[in-house]
């Protein structure tokens, strides 16, 4: 059995989960808040009506390999929290649960990203993760969180 390993991130911004939601609800979004190396695209005709069932198509590259990328939307509740899991790609599991909760009176959010993920492929692997899947992972992390305030903000 593949190891789990859960990547947690916390990011504060200054407006409340209703108007922080819908940057997140429209999955366009995610080609503005991914590193540029990864030429991540969404394949996935619109218009795209988000909500529980919903499949999402995406290409990127991974280290200059092309990689497909399905995902399936497993919650879905408005303004608060969904769940995007991994149908196809390159994890054995890929389980990401957004959450957005109310601070200030509500007029900030603090917004939680919590990845559960398996690389899959045993020792080989396990040392994949430590030497390449974990800095990739970190580095679309920290992008995310430099990106997002900004474009959040123009809404």
């Amino acid at each position: 059995m593949a190891s789990i390993h859960v990547l947690r991130r916390e990011q504060r911004l200054a407006a409340p989960p209703s108007e922080v939601f819908p940057f997140f609800a429209d999955p366009r979004n995610l080609e503005a808040i991914t590193p540029p190396i990864l030429e991540f695209r969404l394949l996935t005709p619109e218009p795209i009506a988000m909500g529980v069932g919903t499949f999402l198509q995406y290409a990127l590259r991974l280290r200059g390999v092309p990689v497909r990328w399905d995902t399936l939307i497993q919650e879905w509740e408005p303004p608060h929290r969904f769940v995007d899991v991994q149908v196809r790609g390159p994890y054995r599991l890929w389980h990401h649960t957004h959450e957005l909760e109310p601070v200030d009176g509500g007029r900030a959010t603090l917004m939680r990203d919590t990845v559960r993920y398996s690389v899959g492929f045993g020792v080989l692997g396990e040392v994949a993760r430590r030497a390449l899947v974990v800095r990739d992972l970190e580095a679309i992390f920290a992008f995310r969180t430099e990106r997002v305030p900004a474009l959040v903000a123009s809404l």
